[in-house]
């Protein structure tokens, strides 16, 4: 059977997450209906990355098989066609050979996570945006952010319903972009790393929001991070901010 990588984006408000869940509604199972609408018996598909409910994506990666060999551009249009109204769209659609798995090929994940610190209510944004109300510090948020690179075991950082194996990570990249926003500063949390925890990048921005607010300091980053403990976490952030935005293959397929 053909092979097919598909790099999805999507608004993350109407689904309780990426993957197929019994009577809610999914990215997993927009798509694999759109397939179906294809080819009746097309399989299930598998996805880099299983974003949590309400969260967003501009560069998901997900492979299918299909019986029928679609030329790449054909596939992405009908897919489109089929996903109408949902807020999914399928940006690149490549051929890949049948050892390529959107999950397990994958050297890397990369999130970025948009906080806006400003007093009016945010218009254009709802829903795509933290909104805090209160002024951040940028330079204290990157101090704290500076402690969490690295390989550390980050259990204070990880939801207790994770199910992965080891708490023990290694973060490439944690880095802070501020940006102008009308009336308000945004703050752009770029993340990089092969794999992430349950709820982790949620987490480590919730806590570093203290921190900006001067709630907490950095040194109190590391402590929390050193306490190996789930209740030594500062709030964790709202899903809203929150993107897939890139997964990192040893050849990308969609070059």
């Amino acid at each position: 059977m053909p092979r097919y990588a598909l790099k999805i984006e999507y608004h993350g408000a109407p689904f309780a997450g990426w993957q197929r869940q019994s009577g809610q509604p999914s990215v997993q199972q927009a798509v694999e209906t759109a397939l179906r609408r294809l080819e009746a018996e097309a399989p299930g598909i598998g996805a880099a990355g299983r974003t949590d409910s309400g969260v967003h994506a501009t560069g998901q990666v997900a492979h299918c098989d299909l019986e029928r060999a679609w030329q790449p551009f054909r596939l992405m249009e009908a897919l489109n066609h089929h996903l109408k109204p949902a807020p999914v769209a399928v940006v690149a659609v490549a051929a890949v050979a049948g050892d390529f798995h959107a999950r397990f090929s994958a050297l890397e994940r990369r999130y970025t996570f948009r906080l806006v610190s400003r007093r009016a209510p945010v218009t254009h944004d709802a829903g795509l945006v933290w909104q805090v109300r209160q002024e951040l510090d940028a330079e204290r948020m990157r101090a704290g952010a500076a402690r969490l690179v690295g390989r550390h075991d980050f259990t204070t950082f990880r939801s207790t319903l994770c199910q992965a194996n080891s708490p023990v990570k290694t973060l490439d990249q944690f880095d802070l972009e501020v940006l102008p926003y009308p009336g308000g500063t945004e703050y752009r949390f770029h993340l990089r790393a092969r794999s992430f925890l349950h709820n982790q990048v949620r987490s480590m921005v919730g806590t570093l929001e203290r921190v900006g607010a001067g709630g907490w300091t950095p040194q109190d980053v590391t402590q929390a991070l050193e306490a190996r403990d789930r209740a030594a976490c500062g709030p964790v952030s709202p899903p809203q901010g929150l993107y897939l935005t890139g997964v990192e293959y040893p050849r990308d397929p969609f070059a």
